[in-house]
């Protein structure tokens, strides 16, 4: 595909925004790239690109608000910074530019110091992140995979019959969605709102503080009733093994975990589909069976990878990193897809990624996804994927490729809408059938 030209996102045909306007992805005097703008969220790749050829594998950027930060690029670069947790450690407070930070910073949820397992350090996080990987070490994969499948079967029939779907919002976050819910134990009156809340915590807009707000109160009324009336669910096989901490802490690690899994998994499944609905080598048909949707998820996990940013690491004292120098608090940022596609890593462009499992997407170090995690993830994501194949072998994309829309997110690369058309199927054991 082409770059997007920064004319092309003026409304109504009006000028081009002026060279180096950061809403449209143009570099700030001082070399440094936004991370967000349209441009940014359409074509992250090319941004990329650009910033490698002149920068390097650590390039300078800017985040919402015209505020600095280091994107790290490379492979190398990117395991010895997560490799490293002494001279880059995760406690948010070490930033140095928080004196600049509006109080309504669309990023503030993730990024500002609160209770959540990603800011601790040390034996803290030690401890706090054995307990996630000793409670998902109990739950089981097979029921696990066999409750997804008959989700996106459940999920399916409310449109077969229709010939036509928009796939992200009908189908790649509910699937995941009613798993999660089980999954953890979340009553069905809390569902919807909690899964939306989530979602909107980590898109680049003004509702996302507020939603962090409304999950974090939803996940609190959850651990009380979980304390309560314990049950076969991911929730309470986390508060049994976390007794020591405050329902505040508790409910901070119950949201990174559910909010990795939500938008990631959806993502995955999202930028899944679509990859085989646009590249021949993974057409949409049964021929292909497992083996094709197995080689399209890897695929994804290296070239398109859902989740492509990690805020942050901040460093402990003045150091050197790519060729730059970083001074203590500055703020680095886990570059996941960037790193993924780093050509020093792939110097052959046409080198296949079957069996390679050694991406960045899932981070690396003591900070990464926790043990087992990855594998939950994959499981939801594949098992919608082959059920969406085996009841839908048609399906084909309603527009041409160029024209699907990316969300608004450092954080997540997935799409806002993926419509398609199939041949109707009549679905039986309605009522009224």
């Amino acid at each position: 595909m082409t770059n997007s030209q920064a004319s092309q996102d003026a409304a109504g045909g009006s000028l081009a925004p002026p060279p180096g306007c950061p809403a449209h992805g143009g570099a700030t005097p001082d070399g440094a790239t936004p991370l967000y703008g349209p441009r940014y969220r359409r074509r992250p790749m090319d941004i990329y690109r650009a910033m490698r050829r002149q920068h390097g594998p650590v390039a300078p950027v800017r985040l919402e608000g015209d505020l600095p930060a280091w994107l790290i690029l490379g492979y190398r670069e990117m395991y010895e910074v997560t490799s490293n947790t002494k001279l880059f450690e995760r406690d948010a407070r070490r930033w140095r530019h928080w004196d600049r930070v509006p109080q309504d910073w669309p990023l503030m949820p993730w990024v500002a110091y609160g209770p959540l397992l990603l800011f601790t350090e040390g034996e803290e996080h030690r401890k706090r992140a054995a307990a996630i990987v000793d409670a998902i070490a109990e739950v089981d994969q097979f029921e696990l995979r066999s409750s997804c499948e008959r989700f996106a079967d459940s999920v399916i029939d409310s449109f077969a019959e229709a010939g036509e779907a928009e796939l992200v919002s009908a189908y790649a976050y509910p699937v995941p969605g009613l798993t999660l819910v089980k999954l953890f134990g979340v009553s069905e009156d809390e569902a919807d709102s909690l899964q939306q809340d989530m979602t909107l915590s980590v898109v680049s807009d003004d509702d996302a503080n507020s939603a962090m707000g409304r999950a974090m109160a939803a996940l609190g009324r959850l651990i009380k009733t979980k304390k309560e009336r314990p049950g076969p669910d991911l929730t309470s096989y986390f508060l049994a093994r976390s007794t020591d901490l405050t329902d505040e802490q508790l409910a901070g690690d119950l949201m990174a975990m559910m909010t990795a899994a939500l938008p990631g998994v959806a993502n995955w499944i999202g930028n899944t589909v679509r990859l085989m609905l646009t590249d021949s080598r993974f057409a949409l048909t049964l021929s292909g069976g497992r083996h094709s949707v197995n080689e399209a998820l890897n695929e994804v996990l290296w070239v398109d990878s859902p989740l492509q940013n990690l805020i942050g690491r901040y460093a402990t004292r003045d150091t050197t990193l790519g060729g730059h120098r970083i001074r203590t608090g500055d703020m680095v940022i886990l570059g996941l897809a960037a790193a993924n596609t780093d050509p020093q890593l792939w110097p052959d462009p046409t080198a296949g990624f079957s069996g390679n499992n050694s991406y960045m997407t899932f981070s690396h170090g003591d900070y990464g996804c926790p043990v087992g995690a990855p594998q939950l993830a994959k499981t939801m994501a594949q098992a919608a994927v082959e059920v969406l194949l085996d009841r839908l072998p048609d399906v084909s994309l309603a527009v041409q490729p160029e024209e699907l829309e990316w969300m608004d997110s450092i954080w997540y690369h997935g799409l806002t809408a993926l419509p398609v058309t199939f041949e109707p199927t009549y679905v039986t054991g309605r009522d009224g059938d």
